[in-house]
């Protein structure tokens, strides 16, 4: 382990470099080219051929330690948020790493590097799949939508989309650490998932000074449909962990017309499957009940967004024993809570072995405009670290803990069809009321 530790230490130039020229050029998802191709160049200084995604942003790498053995999936993303108010975020597109996504690329840099170190491999079975992927903040749903309405996307996160084009179909079991805000490594039990809506409120344009009973505005059923989900809020189980949170993206074309479009977007977040698909429904029913109040119609679109991410409790132990070995000195927390957010590590989850713990090293509110990276020792390098001892702990001893952890596992999905068929039946789009002969019928 002291072996891997230096590899990683050897590199501790390049990594903090990374993290300062990542900072600097943030990008959001699906648009993230500039960032790959500086991990693309990065990559391929250090020697290893990569397959490219091509028509989106991100790549993945293949080691083979040259013994069998399973697949260990490592991952690191590439997308930015956006936070105008962010000092330092893209004066014209309010991108920022207030993710601290950042990181995680500079530390998968570290890791390439390191396992190119010699006998870093010695001991170890199996394949090594470094991977770096777009789009897991889940946002600009309308430009999302466009690229799958033209075929080049199908699922809004990277993960998701990878997980669909079957990069991934070698794969038995993954993991990515997050960087995060706090002075410890930590782990959870898991994360919320999530639907990802986009939300068309549908009015009549009319002068608003000159005939506005002429109109039916839009903005007006609005504000009826999301204040009746509001009062929704006390109905939905703590333990369910429900969150809706729409912002509006159009609210009219001046302020002398009735608004006729009126557009939003929201996720539906949740722990479990069930009660996503639950409170999506009764949302639904509070957003066509807004419309239908002021005689206009909504259009509902809900997309697949991202699955519940379950940390597996055997993958748990061991990211607990790498920051043991790893970052001793930085110390280790586990919470047996739910993360409120959602990521498309919850994908992954659902059919594999698979943790999405964290890395200290950020100050400040996560997606917030006081976001900052103050310690990239512990946030790159330190992460750096324990995903090596950690790699290690899985495929050394012919990946004995590596298969004890596969067979362990219970998959909420059987396969990868098994999972992407549920998540395309939960896609719908369209009017949802009807109106004629002084009736309204609505589908939900």
């Amino acid at each position: 382990m002291e072996k891997l530790i230096k590899a990683v230490e050897k590199h501790t130039d390049l990594i903090l470099k990374s993290e300062r020229w990542l900072w600097a050029h943030p990008e959001t998802g699906y648009k993230e080219y500039e960032t790959a191709k500086y991990m693309t160049e990065k990559f391929t200084e250090l020697g290893y051929d990569l397959v490219q995604a091509g028509d989106i942003p991100g790549f993945y790498t293949v080691i083979d330690t040259g013994r069998p053995g399973p697949t260990l999936l490592i991952l690191a993303e590439l997308d930015s948020i956006i936070c105008f108010g962010h000092k330092e975020c893209n004066p014209k597109t309010g991108a920022v790493h207030s993710c601290g996504h950042h990181a995680q690329s500079a530390a998968l840099i570290g890791i390439a590097a390191a396992l190119k170190e010699p006998g870093v491999l010695d001991g170890l079975s199996g394949k090594i799949k470094l991977c770096s992927v777009p789009a897991e903040e889940l946002l600009e749903i309308e430009f999302r939508n466009e690229l799958r309405k033209k075929g080049v996307i199908k699922y809004m996160g990277g993960k998701s989309e990878f997980l669909y084009r079957g990069y991934f179909d070698d794969v038995d079991l993954a993991f990515m650490v997050h960087t995060s805000v706090g002075e410890t490594f930590a782990s959870s039990l898991g994360a919320n998932g999530c639907i990802a809506k986009k939300i068309i409120f549908k009015g009549v344009a009319s002068h608003a000074g000159g005939s506005p009973w002429n109109g039916k505005n839009a903005l007006y059923a609005a504000t009826c449909g999301i204040n009746a989900c509001n009062a929704l809020r006390e109905t939905f189980k703590d333990a369910d962990q429900i969150r809706f949170h729409p912002i509006i993206t159009s609210g009219g074309a001046m302020v002398n017309a009735i608004p006729e479009t009126v557009t939003a977007e929201s996720y539906v977040r949740g722990k479990t499957f069930e009660s996503i698909l639950e409170a999506n429904k009764r949302i639904n029913q509070a957003l066509i009940g807004g419309a239908m109040s002021i005689n206009c119609n909504v259009e509902l679109v809900d997309i697949p967004g991202y699955a519940p991410l379950v940390n597996s409790p055997d993958m748990i132990k061991a990211y607990q024993e790498a920051c043991s070995i790893g970052v001793p000195e930085y110390g280790y927390v586990h919470r047996e809570v739910y993360s409120g957010g959602s990521t498309d590590m919850g994908d992954l989850s659902c059919i594999m072995p698979t943790i999405h713990p964290n890395a200290p090293g950020a100050q400040g509110t996560s997606h917030g405009s006081d976001y900052y990276l103050v310690d990239p020792m512990k946030a790159c390098v330190g992460s750096a670290k324990v995903q090596l001892v950690m790699l290690s702990l899985l495929l050394k001893d012919d990946a004995k803990r590596a298969k004890e952890i596969i067979a362990n596992f219970e998959p909420r999905f059987k396969s990868k069809k098994e999972f992407l068929d549920y998540c395309d039946a939960i896609f719908a789009e369209g009017d949802r009321i009807i109106y004629e002969d002084g009736k309204a019928t609505v589908k939900l």
